[in-house]
C-alpha cells in the first residue's frame, strides 16, 4: 500500500512539472524560427504544424504528448540548420 501511496504521489507531482516545460519548449522553437527558419518551406511548415499541435495538447492538458510533439519540432528545426 505504501509504494502505491508514492507513486501516486510522483504522478501527481510530475504533471504540473510537465505542464511548466511544455510553453519553455514552444518559447524555444518561436526564438529559433525568429533567429533562424529553415531554408525548406515543407520542413518550416511541418514545425509550425508540430507547434501549433504541440500548443493544442497542451491546453487540452495532455503534457506529455505535447512534449513528444515539440520535441518532434525541435529535432526537425536542428537537422535543418
Amino acid at each position: 500500500m505504501r509504494h502505491l501511496a508514492i507513486a501516486l504521489l510522483v504522478t501527481l507531482l510530475s504533471a504540473p512539472a510537465l505542464a511548466m516545460h511544455c510553453p519553455r519548449e514552444m518559447a524555444r522553437i518561436d526564438a529559433m524560427l525568429a533567429s533562424e527558419p529553415p531554408a525548406d518551406p515543407e520542413v518550416l511548415a511541418e514545425v509550425q504544424r508540430l507547434r501549433a499541435e504541440g500548443e493544442e495538447l497542451h491546453k487540452a492538458g495532455n503534457h506529455s504528448e505535447a512534449l513528444k510533439i515539440l520535441d518532434e519540432a525541435l529535432n526537425l528545426l536542428q537537422a535543418s540548420e
